[in-house]
């Protein structure tokens, strides 16, 4: 011990070993930037269907979020029958690294079901995603100001009705609806299909699926990360909470989920409808994946949310 306390107190030794520790701080923070960088690096694919496959009418629109820092790219899609101008307006917001259209054009597939109720729709892509501008994404956090684009969009240009505006989310775009919705009081109705109850909850999931580094490894940057993701690009990663969230909405949801989903898995989204309103509607199906409860029932899907939203919007 005495000798390697000597060898401790030599220069060269105490210097080499500050050297070594700063390497590693450094090493640390940089790997935990890494990491928040990975997280909100927007991922942009294409459009996996157009309304014109649908035979849906359809009209480009632009609208800008808001809070004003990015203009997003939509459709809007009118109802058909008598009277759409005064039918309730949907508007569909997907989820992480999606469209507008929806994966292999589900959502349009749904819109072109929904428009033959009289709906008027709104399909539009989040900041950073398909055509919309940005090149950032923040789970939610930011993206509730694109909803609220929409909403705004619907009530000035197409003259919506507030109270008769509902959203329809999927994912990531679920959580979004309800955060959005918390800030607006014109919006009536949600549906959320597999939504996360907590970010924090998935944080290492999607940091090793959107980074090269082994789960094992990530939650030791995770305290850091969430750091730089707020003092960096202002994301507050414990805000991203739809399970908190939703208790401040007044009415009820309904909340679909696949009970097989390993991406987020359904006690997300038990979590989520029980702490809603009372009267919310939890619907698990045993669809083998994440978000594909329509594509294995198309026809319950669309029953159950049309039944909710014409008991919510009309």
């Amino acid at each position: 011990m005495a000798l390697l306390g000597s060898i401790l107190k030599r220069p060269k030794v105490k210097w080499g070993l500050l050297a070594a520790l700063i390497l590693l701080a450094v090493a640390y923070l940089a790997i935990a930037f890494f990491i928040a960088q990975g997280l909100t690096g927007a991922e942009r694919n294409p459009q996996e269907g157009h309304p014109t496959d649908f035979g849906l009418e359809w009209e480009d629109v632009a609208f800008h979020g808001r809070d004003q820092d990015v203009q997003l790219s939509g459709w809007y899609i009118p109802g058909r029958g008598q009277g759409v101008e005064d039918s309730p307006h949907v508007i569909f917001v997907h989820g992480l690294s999606s469209v507008r259209s929806g994966g292999e054009g589900e959502a349009l597939e749904l819109a072109s079901r929904l428009v033959e109720e009289g709906y008027n729709l709104l399909l539009f892509d989040l900041r950073g995603h398909g055509s919309s501008e940005g090149d950032q994404i923040s789970g939610g956090y930011f993206e509730r100001w694109d909803v609220l684009g929409a909403y705004d969009y619907l009530v000035e240009e197409r003259e919506a009705t507030a109270g008769k505006v509902g959203l329809m989310g999927y994912s990531m775009g679920g959580v979004t609806s309800i955060l959005a919705a918390v800030e607006e009081q014109g919006i009536a109705a949600i549906v959320a299909d597999s939504p996360f109850a907590a970010a924090t909850d998935l944080i290492v999931q999607e940091a090793s699926r959107k980074t090269p580094f082994p789960s094992w490894l990530i939650p030791a940057f995770i305290p850091v990360t969430s750091l730089m993701a707020k003092a960096i690009y202002g994301i507050d990663i414990g805000a991203l909470n739809a399970e908190k969230a939703v208790m401040q909405l007044g009415y009820p949801l309904l909340i679909i989920h696949g009970e097989e989903d390993e991406r987020v898995p359904i006690d997300h989204g038990e979590r989520v409808a029980s702490a809603a309103q009372e009267g919310t509607i939890f619907w698990s199906t045993d669809a083998p994946g994440h978000v594909e409860s329509f594509a294995n029932y198309p026809d319950e899907y669309f029953r159950r949310v049309n039944q909710y939203f014409k008991a919510r919007l009309e």
